[in-house]
């Protein structure tokens, strides 16, 4: 979980710090070839699936106040909803932000 005085960072960029139940995921995309040997435009083939966790929130907030930390952690590659969250531009990278409700499955 991320530390809140510090961002997390990849590589040296500073990440998005996401916030309650949100997790900041980097899209797996693979170049995809038809039985030709032709590569497919990024536009014709389907949207990404899976991804890393790059950064994750505090967790969600009960009615009670009671905090319910979140299932995934940094690191871990996830199976999510074909048209979940947000894509979000920083520092040059693309990124997704999701809820962690739209997180389908960890894959180990």
């Amino acid at each position: 979980m991320l530390n809140e005085n510090k961002n997390y960072q990849d590589g040296g960029i500073n990440v998005l710090k996401p916030l309650g139940d949100r997790v900041v995921l980097k899209a797996e995309t693979e170049e995809e070839k038809t039985v030709g040997g032709i590569v497919l435009a990024s536009n014709v083939k389907e949207k990404p699936t899976t991804g890393k966790v790059i950064a994750v929130g505090a967790g969600r907030t009960l009615d009670n106040g009671e905090k319910v930390a979140p299932a995934v952690k940094e690191g871990d590659r996830v199976l999510f909803d074909k048209y979940a969250g947000n894509e979000v531009e920083y520092q040059g990278e693309k990124y997704l932000v999701v809820h962690e409700k739209d997180l389908v499955a960890v894959i180990d």
